[in-house]
């Protein structure tokens, strides 16, 4: 154990002490940033760095010489802004830091992802990041990537993801939480557009691993991510459950195939004794050397480690120290081996090893489920998911290497089987080398190698440096001396003694050199005479020796001279292209020993040495040959000589880039699949690298005649990523084969599919006189596959025409706006015209067309004398000859009325008449309410109220129920005490555990019926009024389990259709509080208007106070059936002490006083809500037709009697005539009126006493005693009226009503107007869930929304309009209501309801609309699915504001009592249902209720 510690030391600490002492430098470069970077990644093809910094993003070249930048900020946002952001407010400049950035090399771009707007990401172009390949903000959450927030480490990589039968690129993201993110812990976000997928969306939902509980509870810091033998790795640091803030490192692991994240399972991974460095820094995955591969081995510590065993590279520090930090060691076998052993585990022995358990289950409360791990590598469903190991059996390795240092970065490399360690710290050095980085910034994790290895890149706060190791501790033989290169650059490494590795960074020194045979000279004249050991070289027999000042002439090129040798440099071109022979060419210098001599050319890729030709002057050219695919090519110039035994060659070397050629396999060309003959489209070719293509033409090739070619110098447009061609013009015909390719030097790609189609045909025009006014109509054929709209020309004359339209086979030209001339003729074919004919001509491409000869008229104004006559004597003759024709018509008609009269002379002669009146009646009462409507303001309650109204009016107590009264009856003394106990309640109420217990022990109660349901879930929504977050997330986890329950077992459709659980009422609720604001803002007043307008249309005519019917009313069953006699009186009404004004008031000499009463508050206080307007009761109205006074009242006296029923008294029986003067006033409480009035109640009581009473319609089945029975058949038949011949009168109300009707369907059912985020968010819910069940279609989906919203609250709501309103609703309203209501339910159903004549009347009124109204409901859904997710987060928001403005209004110590009332019925069943749940029995929830229990119940007890 402790010889290999000591040679880690070696190997890892050797370099901090040479670099402390070093005096060798290695070459840098670096590039300064303005901002702070966050992010360097490569692209391993090209080698171009690129750098995510604030605000930017820079591309540059291997050298860090900058290419390209784009800026990504500051950015216009709001840390609570849902993208866009013109669509928010209070927006300010703030920076945008990078939190992503990855390549995608399969297509080219750069995945880029910042903290504004969400954390979208965007693509970039890896050639050009200045080229925004795509962004969109307006998809919605799903689309959100990133973090906001600074703190937060997000961490990727790049995988694939199959679906049905395709594979697709996407990248796995880890990302911490923010407080105003999405809460995805880990997901896969696909990089294209796929049926309902878009760009970045996550297509992975796997609720353990995405939901909220982890967020604040774990505090997951992630570091790296990377992938290996089909599996995906991230490596992050987290808190164990909450309880502890410590942090623990965790590798994590899930299979690269798995779709639903079963195989999610977390190893903990120790560093140091009793895992001091517990907090992950940086990592990097590298094969390690083989002495290190063997040294691991030897330990014991690791198991079998191998040279082709990968191992994890991690530093780390303690929680409380950064400045102490260690490097740990982990074989991925390793990792891998314990993460089997923690799964095996859970599927096979309960979670336990040896009997201790070893595995735990973060983020879920599943329990341990026994399989077989051998049928389920990657999960399953029905298996535990996420797994994590206990920190017991945590993977430990001990701390290599410690450091009194913060570091922060890792990567290492192998040279020679040894293994080299670069560690970046946070003050800027950088250890392993003999060199810091400058300026003392923080170093970032982004340290690495490029793919050669030769060249490191290191990143701090504002720069990245690049260290060439071009001298790296080794050593070659070179005649009799040595120099320092790398094993890689040394031909003759692998001969005995031929490289010598040197760990401490020095050459060897050499002190006997043997010579064994000739050697192969490989000297240059510029490394001679700059040689430390002084040499001079001879250029006569070129040899490098030491210095001799006897040896002279224009030949010697002595030391430090290197400007006089000779050279060949500044090729041309420097970009060479793969698979085509380039000509190069050179310039040499210094040559004049050399004149007439004979250059050959070489590489080690060439066959054979090439001539090289003399061109004039100091240039030379060689013609090239056929690079295969190679970053940097070498050549070499020779010329042959001898020189004693030594068979040298001197030589010059010249340096080519090799450019990888574009292999264009997924070029892009921009037009249609068709040309024509006459050629001249432009097709546009798009890819990279372009630039450095020589030849690049267009060939057209037929059977018989040679290829059209089109060269790119000829054309306007080429560049790296754009080539720009014309179609070539083509002698061919339809039975041809014509090949259309592409040639790129010479790589050469066929057109597929590519049709050349016969020229277009033109037909001659049928009108050829034109004016400014007309259209220009060209027929033929062929239009549409010769050009587009945009690519057409045409010309009248000389004055060209806009091309409006073009189909196949005719084209839509707009005239010239000014007179054309005569077109120059020469080179046109055209026909022989007068002087005043102009050609009209298309043009497309290189081919011309004359159509025919128009000719150009400007408009004439004709005189009114001619255009009058010519309108009116045509009109005249029309009117004339429809009339005569009516007439005779009409004539037939009258015959076939008298047959038809002849008929139905023998039905009665009051049927008749009842069918003449009704008519009248439907004629004249369609009139407009508008004015009516639009007085005053609307009554809205406020929240309180309506909350009261809508949870707890439909209670059995009704208005007297507790929750609304908000009396308690608990003694004074008792008070505090029970305060302080319904708190705590409140408190375990907060616990889900025990809410969730206290749920289900209710429901499983028999005696728990319907009605206590409904009234629970409302007591509890009041109780959790203050947390309505919370409330939600109970509402979401009843309702998952609701859904299983309905699509596992039970029919999908039927959920959600009734309040049978306490999850249906509690989602009734929660829709009723999230809609407030909305009915108040949008929705209230359509529905106030109608509500008016139907209360408004009733009164109009007769209503029987008796048996609540109405003439004017929607309900059939509701129906006036009798022809009531009445008039319609205006009364002046003064009201006592109110002042001298009267007021006008509207009444029916048919109603009751009552009624009058009603009307005239109502418009005496039509300013005032009901609630605070005199009830009928209070008041008493007298009528003064002269000096004296009469009080008039329902029953009296005076009461007419028609055998044993009496009438209720009207204004018709007091004979009060219009403009009558009434006088109301209300009841005073004196004793003195307190007695009369007593006197007349016990009057009105006694005649009460017998309660055959009516109004208006005595009932049918009662037969006055006193008529005799002997009277008629057909008498007795009279007194019963025919109710369906009123039915006419259905259709007069519901024309007077439909514009209200239609208002307000619109105001609820229009998805382009503001939908209320409860909607929206919920919807998706829906949406989200019906996708993982495989029997729920879209019928389902669609019965589930209508269940949830347009049933459960709107119909609920326009029903009672007392729960939004102060108003008063009475019978009559209510039956039109319900028929208005049963209308919206039946458009908001999925089936077609079949009418007949046997249908009710309620259905057959609104059959017609039905069509119309389901329409709207369709596209009021498909409009919703189509909006901007609403986040949790933006919903949590919303509903904590909901929260904080309403909460302190409620009765919520009430709540709390009554619910406590539950929990003390259903005691013994909680308590039994708490001590069976393990969470709860940790949380001590059945030990806490009993004390509640026992101060509420003040029961004395030792709790």
């Amino acid at each position: 154990m402790a010889s290999w510690v000591s040679i880690l030391l070696f190997l890892f600490w050797l370099s901090v002490s040479q670099a402390q002492g070093g005096s060798g430098k290695i070459p840098t470069v670096e590039f300064i940033s303005e901002s702070l970077i966050n992010n360097v990644v490569q692209d391993p093809q090209t080698g171009r760095i690129y750098l995510g910094a604030v605000n930017n993003i820079f591309q540059l070249s291997p050298s860090l010489q900058k290419e390209a930048r784009t800026e990504t900020g500051p950015k216009k946002d709001a840390k609570t802004c849902t993208p866009p952001a013109s669509g928010c407010q209070d927006t300010v400049l703030m920076p945008n830091s990078n939190k992503l950035l990855l390549v995608h090399p399969s297509n080219g771009s750069l995945i880029v992802c910042g903290s504004r707007y969400r954390g979208i990401c965007s693509l970039l172009n890896l050639s050009n990041v200045e080229q925004e390949l795509y962004y969109n903000d307006n998809k919605g959450q799903r689309t959100y990537v990133a973090s906001i927030e600074d703190n937060v480490n997000v961490v990727s990589v790049m995988s694939n993801y199959t679906k049905n039968g395709r594979t697709f690129k996407v990248f796995l993201v880890g990302k911490g939480y923010g407080s105003l993110d999405s809460t995805k812990l880990i997901s896969t976000r696909i990089l294209e557009d796929y049926q309902d997928w878009v760009v970045f969306e996550n297509i992975i939902e796997a609720s353990a691993v995405q939901t909220a509980p982890f967020v604040l509870k774990y505090l997951h810091d992630f570091q790296h991510a990377f992938k290996e033998d089909g599996f995906v790795y991230f490596l992050f640091s987290r808190t164990l459950d909450g309880t502890d803030n410590k942090n623990l490192t965790y590798v994590s692991r899930l299979c690269e195939n798995d779709q639903h994240y079963y195989s999610y399972t977390e190893l903990q991974l120790t560093c140091g004794i009793k895992n001091r460095y517990n907090k992950v820094q940086a990592a990097y995955v590298a094969f390690p050397g083989k002495e290190l591969a063997r040294v691991m081995s030897q330990s014991g510590n690791y198991g079998t480690v191998t040279s082709f065993t990968k191992v994890l590279f991690m530093v780390a520090h303690p929680d409380d120290d950064e400045s102490d930090s260690a490097l740990c060691m982990y074989p991925l076998n390793s990792i891998n081996q314990q993460l089997m052993d923690i799964i095996s585990a859970c599927y096979s022995d309960s979670g336990e090893i040896s009997g201790v358990p070893a595995v735990d289950v973060p983020y879920s409360s599943q329990t341990y489920t026994k399989d077989a791990l051998g049928n389920f590598k990657c999960g399953a469903e029905h298996l535990p998911s996420p797994l994590a190991s206990k920190p017991a059996f945590a993977l430990k390795a001990d701390a290599v290497l410690t450091m009194s240092v913060h570091l922060t970065a890792v990567t290492v490399a192998v040279e020679n089987d040894h293994t080299i360690a670069f560690l970046g710290s946070a003050n800027g050095e950088v250890f392993k080398v003999e060199f810091t980085c400058g300026f003392f910034y923080k170093v970032n994790k982004n340290l690495f190698l490029d793919q050669s290895q030769s060249h490191l890149y290191i990143t701090t706060e504002k720069r990245v440096c690049v260290y060439i190791f071009n001298t790296y501790y080794t050593l070659k033989f070179w005649q009799s001396t040595c120099l320092c290169t790398r094993r890689s650059e040394c031909r003759r490494a692998e001969e005995k003694n031929g490289w010598l590795w040197s760990p401490k960074q020095q050459c060897v020194k050499i002190y006997f050199l043997i010579q064994v045979g000739p050697y192969f000279c490989v000297f240059r004249c510029m490394s001679c005479v700059s040689s430390q050991w002084g040499c001079q070289w001879n250029t006569q027999d070129h040899t490098c020796s030491d210095a001799d000042n006897s040896v002279v002439g224009s030949h010697i090129i002595k030391h430090r001279q290197s400007a006089n040798c000779p050279l060949f440099e500044n090729p041309d071109p420097v970009l060479i292209p793969v698979g085509y022979k380039t000509r190069i060419s050179f310039e040499g210098i210094n040559l004049k020993h050399y004149q007439g001599h004979h250059f050959t050319i070489g590489s080690e890729l060439m066959t054979k040495e090439e001539d090289v030709s003399f061109e004039g002057g100091p240039f030379y050219t060689f013609s090239g040959f056929n690079v295969s695919m190679t970053p940097r090519l070498t050549f070499v110039l020779m010329q042959y000589t001898q020189h004693r035994s030594l068979h040298c060659d001197w030589f010059v070397v010249l340096v080519f880039k090799v450019q990888p050629r574009n292999t264009l396999k997924d070029f892009v060309w921009s037009i249609c699949l068709f040309v024509c003959f006459s050629g001249g489209r432009n097709i546009v070719v798009t890819g990279s690298g372009f630039d450095i293509i020589q030849t690049a033409i267009m060939k057209v090739q037929g059977s018989n005649w040679s290829a059209s070619e089109v060269p790119f110098q000829h054309i306007p447009m080429k560049n790296d990523t754009v080539i720009q061609f014309q179609s070539p013009t083509v002698n061919g015909s339809l039975n041809q084969h014509l090949k259309t390719v592409i040639k790129l030097d010479n790589w050469e790609k066929e057109l597929k599919p590519f049709h050349y189609h016969p020229n277009p045909s033109f037909n001659n025009l049928q009108n050829k006189i034109i004016t400014a006014n007309s259209m220009i109509i060209v027929t033929g054929r062929g239009f549409s596959k010769a050009m587009t709209t945009k690519e057409a020309q045409a010309f009248v004359g000389d004055v060209q025409c806009v091309v409006n339209t073009l189909q196949d086979d005719k084209l839509f030209l707009e005239p010239p706006s000014t007179t054309p001339g005569a077109r120059t003729r020469a080179k046109h074919q055209h026909r022989e015209t007068g002087s005043e004919d102009l050609e009209l001509m298309i043009k497309f491409g290189k081919g011309e067309w004359v159509v025919d000869s128009v000719q150009y008229e400007k408009k004439n104004d004709f005189p009114l004398y001619i255009i009058i006559p010519a309108v009116i004597v045509p009109m005249l003759l029309i009117i004339t000859i429809s009339v005569y024709c009516y007439r005779r018509k009409s004539q037939q008609a009258e015959r076939e009325y008298e047959k038809v009269k002849h008929q139905l002379e023998n039905l009665e002669e009051s049927v008749r008449d009842r069918c003449k009146k009704e008519f009248t009646d439907l004629m004249i009462e369609m009139e407009d309410h508008t004015n009516d409507l639009n007085e005053g303001r609307i009554p809205f309650l406020d929240y309180k109220t309506y909350t009261d109204r809508v949870f707890f009016l439909p209670s059995k107590d009704g208005a007297n129920d507790v929750m609304i009264t908000g009396k308690l009856d608990i003694p004074e003394a008792r008070k505090a005490t029970v305060i302080q106990s319904l708190n705590q309640f409140s408190n375990l109420l907060n616990s889900k555990t025990f809410l969730i217990n206290f749920i289900r022990t209710l429901e499983r109660s028999h005696d728990f019926n319907a009605r206590a349901k409904v009234y629970f879930a409302s007591l509890l929504t009041v109780a959790l009024h203050g947390k309505l977050e919370y409330y939600t997330d109970i509402m979401r986890t009843l309702l998952l389990e609701l859904m299983e329950e309905y699509v596992n077992s039970k029919n999908p459709k039927l959920m959600l259709r009734r309040s049978e659980t306490v999850v249906e009422r509690m989602l009734c609720n929660w829709m009723s509080i999230c809609l407030y604001q909305f009915l108040k803002d949008s929705a209230g007043e359509p529905l106030y208007k109608l509500f008016k307008a139907i209360k408004h249309q009733i009164e109009k005519g007769p209503v029987d106070v008796r048996v609540k019917k109405a003439k004017y009313t929607l309900n059939d069953t509701g129906l006036l059936g009798d022809d009531v006699e009445y008039s319609v009186l205006t009364l002046q009404v003064l009201v006592q002490g109110e002042g001298p004004d009267v007021t006008p008031v509207k009444v029916l000499n048919c109603d009751t006083i009552s009624q009058v009463k009603e009307k005239i508050i109502e418009q005496v206080y039509r300013n005032l809500p009901y609630s605070q307007r005199p009830k009928v009761d209070s008041v008493t109205l007298e009528w003064r037709p002269g000096s004296t006074g009469q009080i008039l009242s329902d029953l009296d006296l005076t009461s007419q009697k028609e055998g044993r029923w009496k009438r209720i008294n009207t204004l018709a029986h007091y004979n009060v005539r219009d403009n009558a003067t009434l006088v109301l006033s209300k009841v005073q409480h004196t004793q003195q009126n307190y007695d009369q009035n007593q006197e007349n109640h016990e009057e009105r009581n006694a005649l009460l006493e017998d309660d055959k009473v009516f109004h208006l319609v005595r009932p049918t089945d009662e037969l006055d005693e006193t008529k005799s029975k002997r009277g008629s058949i057909k008498d007795k038949s009279m007194t019963k009226a025919i109710t369906e011949i009123y039915l006419t009168r259905l259709l007069s109300v519901k024309g007077t009503l439909q514009q209200f009707v239609d208002d307000f369907f619109r105001s609820v059912l229009c998805s382009g107007a503001v939908v209320p985020p409860a909607v929206k968010y919920f919807f998706d819910f829906l949406d989200e869930q019906a996708l993982k069940h495989n029997n729920v279609d879209e019928e389902t989906i669609h019965i589930w929304k209508t269940n949830s919203l347009p049933l459960r609250f709107w119909v609920n709501i326009l029903k009672n309009p007392h729960f939004i309103f102060d108003v008063h609703v009475s019978e009559v309203v209510d039956a039109s209501l319900s028929v208005i209501a049963q209308t919206f339910m039946d458009a908001c159903t999925k089936s077609e309801h079949k009418l007949s004549r046997d249908s009710p009347s309620n259905k057959l009124l609104y059959a017609k609309e039905i069509s119309t109204y389901k329409k709207m409901v369709d596209d009021y859904y498909k409009g919703i699915r189509q909006m901007v997710s609403v986040s949790d987060q933006d919903m949590n928001t919303h509903l904590a504001e909901v929260s904080r403005s309403h909460t302190d209004k409620l009765n919520t110590h009430v709540a709390l009592h009554q619910l406590y009332q539950y929990a003390s019925k259903y005691y013994d069943g909680i308590i039994a249902s708490l001590e069976e749940d393990p969470a709860a029995q940790s949380k001590q929830l059945a030990l806490r209720l009993q004390q509640i229990a026992a101060a509420l119940e003040n029961k004395v007890t030792d709790l």
